[in-house]
């Protein structure tokens, strides 16, 4: 099904669960992944999953299909990825930097990471970008996602994703010591 007809039957359904269902299920990898690729762990990932569907939940009445179905949970699940790595740095006290160093390290003893050393040297790397830059190079490299619903999801120009990509891409380059 569409996303649209997803959005209609469950606007429309004696059954909306079950709308709701098939959305979760055609969606619920791609956001597990955008998520963990933001706040690294695992454990966080699922919790933070759960949060963006429950609001998802909440919200899809109002969704009028102004925009994507799929940008749109994005956008829900990066408002509470980040919400979660706000609330961890208040709960906590701590900066920005020690949250990220923080993920760094639970990235190295994650068992759930499969990756081999070049992969968690690059993680590290993108680990050590500024957060919304961070986001931008995910969301683009490894989502393969088009500046235009980047720009959707995030809210921000196209131009101005262009050229937070660019830096990203210099810094990691920098720090992997790439030519």
């Amino acid at each position: 099904m569409t996303d649209k007809e997803l959005v209609q039957l469950f606007h429309e359904s004696d059954n909306p669960n079950y709308a709701f269902n098939l959305i979760v299920q055609k969606y619920r990898e791609r956001l597990y992944w955008h998520i963990r690729k933001i706040v690294i762990s695992h454990d966080d990932a699922d919790d933070v999953l759960q949060n963006t569907l429950v609001k998802a939940w909440q919200a899809l009445l109002d969704f009028r299909g102004d925009s994507q179905l799929f940008t749109w949970l994005y956008r829900i699940a990066t408002n509470e990825s980040l919400t979660f790595l706000k609330s961890k740095r208040t709960k906590f006290f701590l900066p920005l930097v020690d949250v990220e160093k923080q993920l760094a390290n639970k990235l190295a003893d994650d068992p759930y990471f499969d990756g081999n050393e070049m992969q968690k040297q690059l993680q590290k790397a993108i680990l050590s970008l500024p957060e919304k830059q961070r986001i931008v190079f995910n969301m683009r490299y490894f989502d393969e996602l088009k500046y235009e619903d980047i720009s959707e999801i995030l809210g921000t120009s196209v131009g101005a994703l262009k050229a937070s990509y660019h830096h990203a891409v210099k810094k990691i380059e920098e720090l992997m010591d790439v030519d």
